[in-house]
């Protein structure tokens, strides 16, 4: 009698497998939200200000803000790093890096050890920055897309939310555990996501995009529920070949040179969506609630609180857009979000000029609000819409240039909020309200819509459906690649899945994965 075959590992697939991909994504994420947080309320403990000897505004902003330099170097890097080692090798090299930079600073000897702990994880910080939204981008479905990015965006204020909170039961313990405990727990969240990366699946964009055919076609299958022979995985991996393939043969160049000369207007956008994520004003809470909290009457553990009571308000702030962000678009949320953050920013500023008694209980009110609006709109939205709108020849290096504006921008806020709230003091509120007035009318004017749009299809949002009259004006054998593509696009987006319906359809009540937008067909032109 012959023994019985092994029995064949399980494996995740279908909504299993993308909810797992996206709980994954979002410890990435919540591993910068931990990171920016946890310093607002170590700065203002009394041992972390002993051991540092009463550290002057300047070496404290210094301390904060210059994680954001090694994240700008390596998040303008991680464009050539993404395409070379794959989005999740990426991802395991940015884990490994934050875990030895929080070592550093766990176990720093003084200022200047600190400050290399917080570049060296600032390095790692800008590796996942730039590829977590990429990678969750590729793997996402496009009616879906929205919602599971802005899911890992609440990934991100939970760890920012975290550290807040322990930063204050922290603040209990009498000794320099009571900020080195805070900064330890960074390392331990690096190794987390250093193992868990081993075992998610590459993009299957990026392995087509290497030839890595096969493996390509299992991760999509897998994506659709686990049957290679499914119709709707195969479409969709056709769809992407051919668009390889198109770009291949066009000649496309994939160098910034010509990223910038050809999709510049796409690349201006990613940049200023992520600009105006800092300049509308949020690391001044981020970063400095506490500060903030004191500057308006809040003294002591009492300002570490008030901010733990904001860092849920914020939480709970990020949820709506899972539901919202694919029915009512990108474009609403942006402009709705910076009309309530605008207002915000500046009753904040009158209340602390006018300083009254019912001052410290109005300015939380207003930070809760801002912070509200920012968590619902610009704090998502710009981190899913430049992997949108990016063609997958450059995604990985415009996402990084966005990324990289990202923490210049974040850089710059870090580093002035504690000399303009000794300088300007009140008026720092109602300028930052001003830049969400500048961000409001850009929006406006420039931002397309791209809610439902798969991402192979996103020429023709910006306007650039003469990519198939090109096409047929070349060999006929390539006219016939783009038409084969067309027709399994409109296809794919006939075909009902496999599995049918999964919590997040249910969830959002989707029974079509196009919303308003219409794909490209052969005759529309």
């Amino acid at each position: 009698m012959s023994p019985p075959a092994p029995r064949a590992r399980k494996r995740l697939v279908g909504q299993p497998l993308l909810y797992a991909i996206s709980i994954f994504a979002s410890l990435g994420v919540f591993l910068f939200g931990y990171d920016q947080g946890v310093m607002s309320g170590v700065i203002t403990g009394p041992y972390f200000r002993k051991f540092f000897n009463e550290p002057t505004a300047i070496e404290v902003g210094t301390m904060v803000a210059v994680l954001e330099i090694g994240a700008f170097v390596t998040s303008l890097a991680a464009g050539q790093v993404g395409d070379k080692l794959g989005r999740r090798g990426t991802l395991f090299s940015g884990a490994v890096v934050f875990a030895i930079g929080g070592a550093i600073q766990t176990f720093t000897t003084g200022f200047w050890s600190m400050v290399v702990g917080r570049i060296i994880s600032g390095f790692g910080v800008g590796l996942l920055s730039t590829i977590v939204p990429i990678y969750q981008s590729e793997v996402s479905p496009p009616d879906h897309r929205g919602a599971l990015a802005c899911m890992e965006f609440t990934g991100n204020i939970f760890g920012y939310a975290s550290s807040v909170w322990i930063d204050y039961f922290c603040s209990f313990i009498e000794s320099d555990l009571s900020w080195r405990i805070p900064l330890f727990i960074q390392c331990v969240i690096g190794a987390i996501l250093a193992l868990g990366s081993i075992v998610m699946p590459e993009s299957p964009r990026w392995l087509i995009d290497v030839d890595r055919d096969e493996e390509g076609m299992r991760v999509i299958a897998d994506l659709h529920g686990g049957d290679p022979e499914d119709l709707v995985a195969k479409a969709e991996f056709q769809e992407i070949k051919d668009r390889v393939i198109y770009e291949r043969e066009s000649g496309e160049g994939r160098t910034y040179a010509v990223m910038w000369k050809r999709y510049k207007k796409r690349v201006l956008l990613a940049m200023s969506s992520q600009a105006f994520a800092q300049l509308n004003g949020i690391n001044v809470i981020s970063y400095y609630a506490p500060r903030v909290f004191e500057e308006a009457g809040w003294i002591g553990r009492d300002a570490i609180l008030m901010t733990g009571i904001n860092a849920i308000i914020y939480i709970l702030s990020t949820v709506p857009p899972w539901y919202l962000v694919d029915r009512w678009g990108r474009r609403f949320i942006l402009l709705s979000g910076a009309v309530v953050m605008a207002l915000s920013l500046g009753l904040t500023g009158w209340w602390m000029y006018i300083d009254v008694p019912e001052t410290p209980r109005a300015v939380v009110v207003c930070v809760i609000i801002f912070n509200a609006a920012f968590g619902y709109s610009w704090g998502p939205i710009p981190w899913l819409y430049p992997p949108e709108i990016l063609p997958l020849t450059v995604r990985a290096k415009g996402v990084s240039l966005s990324t990289a504006t990202n923490w210049a921008f974040n850089f710059l806020v870090g580093e002035m909020t504690p000399e303009l709230q000794e300088l300007i003091e009140w008026r720092l509120y109602p300028m930052h309200g001003f830049f969400c007035v500048c961000s409001f009318i850009l929006v406006y004017f420039l931002y397309p819509e791209t809610k439902g749009v798969p991402l192979e299809e996103m020429d023709a949002v910006f306007g650039e459906e003469e990519l198939e009259e090109r096409l047929e004006d070349e060999e006929s054998e390539r006219a016939s690649l783009v038409s084969r593509r067309s027709s399994r696009s409109r296809r794919s987006a006939r075909l009902p899945g496999a599995a049918g319906q999964g919590l997040v359809s249910r969830l959002l009540g989707r029974t079509d994965g196009r919303a308003s937008y219409e794909p490209i067909r052969g005759g529309d032109e």
